[in-house]
């Protein structure tokens, strides 16, 4: 009887930190970025003679949509990486560029990225696009049950990938108006495989007015 006991106590405990696993109780919270704290951001470029340069620069004149990779060779960031790049005919229609950031650069992983991803990519070493309060997601995203209807969605969709690099610190996109209009949208990856909704990234980049029309109004 005393070891029946224990047994189901271990069940029930079990299954109590199951369910909890699967709300947002225990999930990183996030803080919103402001335009004055990306606009400081200092990225990299990627070339043979690397250029560092303020991420203002990306949406100044035309606004951006801008992608925080959580790992290159992860499929579920393919997955979304793609998804974005199917925008990319209508972004270019609105004058809009589609960027992506990562956090390091390990062998030949964000080139492997690119056939995903109709966008230059640049390094943020600081990752602080991944801030201002940066979010982990360890290993209870694996007993998450979105998350594994993520993982068989992109594998459905016959995106593969590796293990290399940082994949704990999570993503999220970006669109950003031209000058100071503001973050027109911010999406925050609350899990492994949360993807940004490409209807929504469309029609906060439809709201940007490039500084070049601002410029002739006046």
């Amino acid at each position: 009887m005393g070891m029946w006991s224990i047994g189901a106590g271990a069940l029930g405990a079990a299954a109590l930190a199951l369910l909890l696993a699967n709300t947002d109780i225990f999930l990183s919270k996030s803080q919103k970025a402001t335009l004055d704290y990306l606009e400081d951001i200092e990225l990299k470029t990627l070339d043979t003679k690397p250029r560092i340069f303020k991420a203002k620069e990306l949406w100044e004149k035309n606004g951006a949509v801008i992608m925080a990779v959580r790992r290159p060779g992860c499929f579920l960031c393919r997955e979304e990486a793609a998804e974005l790049s199917s925008l990319k005919p209508k972004l270019d229609e609105l004058g809009v560029p589609l960027y992506a950031v990562v956090k390091e650069k390990i062998k030949t992983e964000v080139k492997d990225f690119q056939p995903y991803f109709k966008g230059e990519v640049f390094l943020d070493e600081k990752k602080m696009f991944y801030g201002p309060q940066r979010r982990k997601m360890m290993f209870m995203g694996f007993v998450r049950l979105g998350v594994w209807s993520n993982f068989f969605r992109a594998r459905s969709g016959g995106f593969s990938g590796n293990l290399e690099g940082e994949g704990f610190i999570l993503g999220g996109v970006f669109v950003v108006g031209a000058g100071k209009q503001g973050i027109l949208l911010e999406h925050r990856e609350k899990e492994f495989g949360d993807k940004v909704n490409p209807v929504s990234v469309l029609e906060a980049a439809r709201k940007i007015k490039p500084q070049t029309l601002v410029s002739e109004k006046k």
